[in-house]
C-alpha cells in the first residue's frame, strides 16, 4: 500500500502543534502554575522542556520518518524483541481516546447550551452546578442505570467530527487543521483582551508571571512540571512516531520539533493569562484548580456568570471558551485515533480507511460507558492509571529501549539530517535520552506509586473508589495494555507483516 505523505512541511508542524496542544494546556497548566508560585513554575515548565521534553519529541518523529512506520513497527524494525513497546504505547492511545473522546463531548454539550449563562448573572451556585446537573453524573462508580442523553447526543458529534476529520487521512488532516489550530488562539486572544480591561486582572497577571522562588524547595513543583511537559507533547502515546512516517526524508526534525514544542508552550502561557486575568479579574485567584474538570465546568463557569451585569454578553463568552476547548480537544482526538489506526494498517496491510473506522466505531462503543451516572467515577479511574502509571512507565522503557539497548548516536543522525545551523548537540541528546529522561521519569513513577501506596490503592480503597472498581478501572487495563502486543502476536502472528527493514538496512 502507498503510504500517507503530509502534503506539506506546515501540515505537518500545524498537525503536530494541534496534537500536542490539547485540553491540559487550557484548564491543567494555569491550576499548576498557581499551585506552584506562578513564575516559579514557569521557569521549571521552560527547563523541563528543554531538558527532556524536546529530545524525546525529536526522538519520536525521527524515529517514525527513518523507519516510515507506526509504533509497532518502528520498534519492531530496530529490534524485534521491542515491538511490544509499540503496542503497549498503541494500546494506552485507544483507551485514552475512549474517555477523551467523552470529555470532547462535554465541552460541545457546554458550547451548546451556553445560551443558559445568559439567565445566570451574579448566581456563582447555579453555574457551578449547570455541568454536573446536565451530566447528571452520580459522582461514584454506581448508578449505571441511569443515560444522559444530551451527553450521548454530543458523544456521536464528537466522534463524527473526529472521523470526518481523519477519514482520509493525511489530505483530510490538512485541510482542516489550519483552522482547529489557530482557531483557539483567536479565541484565547478574545478572552484576553475581554480579561485584561476587567478591575483586578493585574493582579491575576502578577501572580501568573512574578515569581516565588521559595516554591522550588518544593519536590512537587519538579514534579508537576515535569509532568506536564510530558503529558503535553503527545510523546509515547505512538502519535509522533505515526505523524514523523508520513514525512519526507528532507524535513529538519530538529528545528520542527523545536517550534512544535516552543508553540504547545505559548498555547500554555496564554491559556495561563486569560486564567489569571479573568480569575484575577471577577475576584476568584484563590479559586483556580489544578484539576482540569474543576477548572473548566465548576470554577471558570462562575467566573462567567460574574464577567458582566449583561445576560447575553457573559452568554457570548462562554460559547467563545467552550468553543476554543472544542477546537483543541478535536486535533488531540483525531491523532489519538491516527496513531492507532496507523499501527494497524501498517501491521496488518489493511487500507488506513477502513481501518479508522473501525477505530472509531468500537472506541465510540467503549465509549457510552462514560456517559451513564457512574461515567465521571469510572474515567476519572482509567485516566489516572493510564496517564500516572502505564503513559509513564512507557516513556521509561522507551528511553531505555533506545538510549541503552539501540543507540542514540544513530537517532541523532537522523535527528539533525538536513540541519545545517541548528543541529542538536551529541552530547547534550545521548545525556537527555540516556540518563536525564529516565530519572526524571523514573522518579515520576516512583512519586505517583508511594502517593497510590499510601493512598491505599494497593491493597485497598483509593482516592474515594472501592478496591474492586481500581481494580476494573486500572490494574487490568494497565495489564491489558502492557500485554497487548504479546496478546496480538499470539492471536494474529500469521497475519501481521513479517517483512519489516531493520534501521541499518533502509540506507542500503
Amino acid at each position: 500500500m502507498e503510504r500517507d505523505k503530509w502534503s506539506s512541511r506546515s501540515t505537518f508542524v500545524l498537525a503536530a502543534i494541534g496534537s500536542a496542544v490539547g485540553l491540559g494546556n487550557a484548564w491543567r497548566f494555569p491550576g499548576l502554575a498557581a499551585k506552584h508560585g506562578g513564575g516559579a513554575f514557569l521557569l521549571v515548565y521552560l527547563l523541563a522542556m528543554i531538558v527532556f521534553g524536546i529530545p524525546l519529541l525529536m526522538m519520536e518523529i525521527s524515529i517514525g520518518r527513518k523507519m516510515r512506520q507506526s509504533a509497532p513497527g518502528a520498534f519492531a524494525g530496530i529490534n524485534k524483541k521491542l515491538e511490544p513497546i509499540g503496542w503497549a504505547a498503541t494500546a494506552n492511545a485507544f483507551v485514552i481516546v475512549t474517555y477523551y473522546a467523552v470529555v470532547f463531548a462535554w465541552v460541545i454539550l457546554m458550547a451548546g447550551i451556553s445560551y443558559k449563562f445568559a439567565g445566570l448573572t451574579g448566581n456563582t451556585e447555579a453555574a457551578r452546578s449547570l455541568w454536573a446537573t446536565t451530566i447528571k453524573t452520580t459522582g461514584t462508580v454506581s448508578g449505571y442505570g441511569t443515560i444522559a442523553w444530551p451527553v450521548l447526543i454530543a458523544l456521536v458529534l464528537a466522534w463524527g467530527s473526529i472521523y470526518y476529520c481523519i477519514r482520509n487521512g493525511t489530505e483530510s488532516v490538512g485541510k482542516v487543521i489550519k483552522y482547529t489550530v489557530l482557531l483557539p488562539v483567536i479565541c484565547l486572544l478574545i478572552l484576553a483582551v475581554r480579561g485584561f480591561f476587567l478591575p483586578g486582572s493585574i493582579d491575576g497577571l502578577v501572580k501568573f508571571f512574578v515569581p516565588d522562588f521559595s516554591a522550588l524547595s518544593s519536590v512537587t513543583i519538579w514534579i508537576d512540571a515535569c509532568g506536564q511537559v510530558f503529558y503535553s507533547l503527545s510523546i509515547m502515546m505512538a502519535i509522533m512516531i505515526a505523524y514523523g512516517s508520513f514525512l519526507d526524508r528532507d524535513t529538519n526534525v530538529a528545528l520542527d520539533a523545536t517550534i512544535i514544542a516552543f508553540c504547545d508552550m505559548a498555547v500554555s502561557v496564554l491559556a495561563g493569562i486569560v486564567t489569571f486575568l479573568t480569575m484575577g479579574g471577577v475576584g476568584m485567584l484563590d479559586n483556580i484548580s489544578a484539576s482540569g474538570i474543576a477548572t473548566a465546568f465548576f470554577i471558570y463557569p462562575q467566573a462567567i456568570v460574574l464577567l458582566t451585569n449583561t445576560g447575553w454578553v457573559n452568554a457570548i463568552f462562554a460559547f467563545i471558551f467552550y468553543f476554543c476547548l472544542c477546537t483543541l480537544a478535536i486535533d488531540s482526538a483525531f491523532s489519538l485515533v491516527e496513531g492507532v489506526s496507523t499501527a494497524i494498517s501498517d501491521r496488518f496491510e489493511v487500507p488506513k480507511k477502513k481501518t479508522t473506522l473501525i477505530v472509531c466505531l468500537v472506541s465510540g462503543a467503549i465509549s457510552l460507558c462514560f456517559v451513564t451516572g457512574a461515567g465521571l467515577a469510572w474515567l476519572d479511574i482509567v485516566d489516572n492509571w493510564c496517564n500516572n502509571y502505564n503513559l509513564i512507565l512507557i516513556g521509561i522503557i522507551e528511553s531505555i529501549a533506545i538510549g541503552w539497548i539501540f543507540n542514540t548516536t544513530k537517532v541523532l543522525e537522523e535527528v539533525n539530517r538536513n540541519t545545517k545551523k541548528l543541529k542538536m548537540p551529541a552530547g547534550f541528546f545521548n545525556i537527555a535520552i540516556k540518563f536525564i529522561a529516565p530519572a526524571i521519569l523514573t522518579a515520576f513513577f516512583i512519586w505517583n506509586i508511594v502517593t497510590l501506596i499510601r493512598n491505599g490503592g494497593i491493597y485497598g480503597a483509593a482516592d474515594g473508589y472501592t478496591l474492586t472498581s481500581n481494580i476494573l478501572g486500572g490494574w487490568l487495563i494497565s495489564v491489558l495494555v502492557f500485554a497487548s502486543g504479546y496478546i496480538i502476536k499470539a492471536l494474529f502472528k500469521n497475519k501481521m507483516v513479517k517483512d519489516i527493514q531493520s534501521w541499518d538496512e533502509i540506507d542500503k
